[in-house]
C-alpha cells in the first residue's frame, strides 16, 4: 500500500511540474497568417488564441528581385515561342468573341427557362406533387440551385467577354 501511495505522490508532483512549465510559456495568438505572443497587440488586432498544440513558425525567404526593391518585369513569352501576326491574333480574338457571345445567348436562354419554371419560388405543382409535398419541396430546391448555377454561368461568360481585347 505504501508503494502505491509513494507512486501516486510522485505522479502528482511530476504532473504539477509539467503544468507549471506549460503555464509559464507565453500564449500564442494567430492574426491571419501571422503569429504573436504579444497579448496587447493580439487584443488590439482581434487575434485568436492558439490552443492544443505547438506552433512552429518558419520565416520565408524573399526572391532576390523583391528583396532588392527592383520591380518585377512584365510577363513575356520565351524567345523560342512562335510569333503570331497581328491580323491572325485579331481573327482569333474575333472568333473567341463570337463563340462566347453564342454561349452567352444559350446561357441566357437557359436562365430564362429556369426562371420561368421557378416562378419566384413557387413553381407549378404537378399531379404527383399534389399528393406528396416533400417532392414539391425537393423540386423547388433543385430549381433554386439550377437558377443560381444558370446565373453564375451567365456572369462567368460575361466576365470572359470582358477580358477580351476591345473590338477595333
Amino acid at each position: 500500500m505504501k508503494k502505491i501511495l509513494v507512486f501516486a505522490c510522485s505522479c502528482a508532483l511530476g504532473f504539477g511540474a509539467v503544468v507549471s512549465t506549460a503555464s509559464a510559456q507565453d500564449r500564442i495568438y494567430r492574426c491571419g497568417n501571422e503569429y504573436t505572443n504579444n497579448a496587447g497587440m493580439a487584443k488590439e488586432r482581434g487575434c485568436k488564441l492558439v490552443e492544443g498544440g505547438n506552433v512552429t513558425v518558419v520565416e520565408g525567404t524573399r526572391p532576390a528581385a523583391a528583396a532588392s526593391g527592383a520591380a518585377p518585369k512584365a510577363a513575356s513569352s520565351p524567345p523560342s515561342a512562335p510569333r503570331v501576326d497581328s491580323n491572325d491574333q485579331k481573327a482569333r480574338d474575333a472568333d473567341a468573341r463570337a463563340i462566347l457571345l453564342s454561349e452567352l445567348k444559350k446561357a441566357e436562354g437557359r436562365l430564362a427557362e429556369v426562371k420561368a419554371e421557378y416562378n419566384n419560388g413557387s413553381p407549378q405543382r404537378n399531379a404527383l406533387e399534389l399528393r406528396n409535398p416533400a417532392m414539391y419541396m425537393e423540386r423547388t430546391a433543385d430549381l433554386k440551385a439550377a437558377l443560381s448555377r444558370a446565373e453564375a454561368d451567365v456572369a462567368g461568360i460575361q466576365r470572359e467577354i470582358g477580358r477580351l481585347p476591345p473590338v477595333r
